[in-house]
């Protein structure tokens, strides 16, 4: 993921944070407070890795750790 298109809407106190992945086209949208932007941008875009690497599926072995 090399870009990510972010999209702002103020809600009151609360501000929405739309993120898009234009190579595949995926979204996801985050609330946060309006007071703290990046923090609310940073989420969204985190949300947006993590969508991203669960749509290619689990890591090689099935992504099972060595249990002690």
């Amino acid at each position: 993921m090399s870009e990510v298109l972010l999209e702002y809407h103020r809600q009151g106190a609360y501000l929405k944070v739309i993120a898009v992945d234009p190579d595949t086209g995926e979204e996801v949208s985050t609330l946060g407070p309006a007071s703290d932007p990046e923090a609310v941008k940073r989420l969204a875009i985190l949300k947006l890795r993590n969508k991203l690497a669960a749509l290619k599926g689990p890591p090689p072995g099935g992504g099972k750790g060595i249990i002690v």
